[in-house]
């Protein structure tokens, strides 16, 4: 019997990678949010948590985009999602670091 030749426009790729890779990445993406909404402790002008006000805007983010089918819009979401929870982390370490270190230089005076 011949290998099966799969080409990107047939359905059962689209279907494999649709199912298998977007769904998983997607995945992780929205546990990754969700870690990183837990640093946020403190409360916004109205008195609410930023931490739950950042999930329930994740959480909508992911629902509206759920019935989207169009691999590269797809790609394009998670792509997009992934840099800036980066980006968020990347500048929350550096807030981060500098605190502990005003921190350690008043601790010496």
């Amino acid at each position: 019997m011949p290998p099966t030749i799969i080409t990107p426009s047939s359905l059962r790729t689209e279907k494999f990678f649709k199912t298998s890779t977007s769904r998983k990445e997607a995945l992780s993406l929205y546990r990754e949010i969700l870690r990183t909404t837990k640093v946020f402790h403190w409360c916004d002008e109205n008195g609410r948590p930023w931490n739950i006000r950042l999930r329930k805007e994740a959480r909508k983010e992911f629902d509206e985009s759920r019935e989207e089918t169009d691999p590269l819009i797809i790609a394009r979401m998670l792509v997009t999602g992934r840099d800036c929870i980066q980006q968020i982390q990347q500048k929350f370490n550096e807030a981060d670091r500098a605190a502990w270190e005003r921190i350690a230089k008043d601790t010496n005076r």
